[in-house]
Formats: structure tokens, C-alpha cells, sequence
């Protein structure tokens, strides 16, 4: 039971990983994109609002 525990945290920290990544290539500071990336947060909307003009900030707003 560890063991898929273990698996589970690792594929978690893997697709975070991969999610922070494009959140900075979007153009989201660490800070916003590390509480993005670990939320449920739509990945695609996230670089959607940068893309039209809207702030990371406000980007976080709305997506949290």
C-alpha cells in the first residue's frame, strides 16, 4: 500500500512539476505560478488570461 502511495505523490509532484513550468513560460512570477500549479486551477485559461492582456495577479484572481 506504500508503495502506491509513494507512486501516486511522485506522479502528483511530476504533472505540478510540468505545470509550473508552463505557467512561468506564460509569464505568471514563481510565487503566483507555484499556488497555481498546485491547485485544480484550468491550466489552459491560466496562459488563456495572459495571452488577452490580463495580469498575473488578476489572472490568479480569477482562476482561484
Amino acid at each position: 500500500m506504500s508503495e502506491l502511495v509513494e507512486t501516486e505523490g511522485s506522479e502528483r509532484a511530476k504533472v505540478e512539476s510540468w505545470r509550473l513550468h508552463v505557467l512561468i513560460e506564460a509569464g505568471y512570477p514563481l510565487r503566483l505560478a507555484e499556488r497555481l500549479a498546485g491547485s485544480e486551477a484550468d491550466l489552459h485559461r491560466a496562459v488563456e488570461l495572459i495571452g488577452v492582456g490580463c495580469t498575473p495577479e488578476t489572472a490568479t484572481e480569477i482562476l482561484l
